[in-house]
């Protein structure tokens, strides 16, 4: 196995750079940061470009770890060099990104929630995992939502990512898409002209569209949905949390 110890050798040099868009682009891989990310990776059957980790990270995944992979031993200083937390567990991953991150599938198959400018990793990774949970098939990222391969997101969907399908696309797009296969797409709204979401029948493929933290979702995407829903709020609050939101839409849509 090669050792690492420099921060100048020109591996780690790549690692580096795929903390950015622009290096994960460039390279077509990303990275998982810590045992859980990697250990589902494996599992869901992810390409492991190589795998990276500290002397004392080897001796104790090692044993769990496939044979023939790229394996490399790294210093502790290289591993706080290319990991995004302050206390690295020391074992790192770059995968291969999926080709299928930038297109829907032909057919569409089951429940997907629609991602439109939500820019917070932890509301990004909660949705997800949440999506994961509820039985739906898929996520779109939507123009100005968080890149779905950065770190932080990456780290705050604890390996849901895997287990549903996750895609980059245009949401007009994406809505023209589903209507045209005679799927329906709600919208969300603070908007007592949209429709309560417990009048609605579940269904078993159909498209959520949740919007940005701040501003909700564009109006020109309410224009072209199937409807908007709202979720009653008896209390005082003005609104709710994007993923709280979207957990509650997802578990009573969804049709299992």
């Amino acid at each position: 196995m090669e050792k690492i110890v420099s921060l100048q050798n020109g591996r780690v040099k790549s690692w580096k750079k795929l903390a950015t868009k622009k290096g994960r682009e460039q390279q077509k891989t990303y990275l998982l940061d810590g045992w859980h990310l990697v250990k589902e990776a494996i599992a869901a059957n992810e390409v492991l470009v190589s795998v990276m980790g500290t002397h004392d990270a080897w001796r104790e995944y090692r044993d769990d770890l496939p044979t023939g992979l790229n394996a490399f031993e790294i210093s502790d200083e290289v591993a706080k060099a290319i990991g995004d937390t302050v206390t690295p567990q020391g074992i790192f991953a770059e995968v291969k990104m999926p080709k299928t991150s930038t297109q829907l599938p032909e057919v569409i198959h089951g429940a997907w929630v629609f991602l439109d400018a939500v820019q917070d990793p932890g509301n990004i990774g909660t949705i997800v995992r949440t999506a994961d949970a509820a039985g739906f098939e898929g996520v779109v990222f939507g123009h100005g939502t968080a890149d779905q391969f950065s770190p932080k997101v990456v780290r705050a969907m604890q390996g849901s990512q895997f287990h549903v399908k996750l895609v980059s696309e245009d949401l007009f797009s994406a809505t023209r898409y589903f209507k045209r296969s005679g799927l329906s797409v709600y919208g969300t709204q603070l908007n007592p002209a949209a429709k309560n979401y417990r009048e609605l029948k579940t269904e078993s493929a159909f498209g959520l569209i949740m919007g940005n933290e701040g501003n909700g979702m564009a109006p020109a995407l309410a224009d072209v949905t199937t409807n908007n829903l709202y979720i009653p709020i008896p209390g005082q609050a003005e609104s709710l949390n994007v993923a709280i939101a979207a957990g509650i839409l997802m578990f009573r849509l969804n049709e299992q």
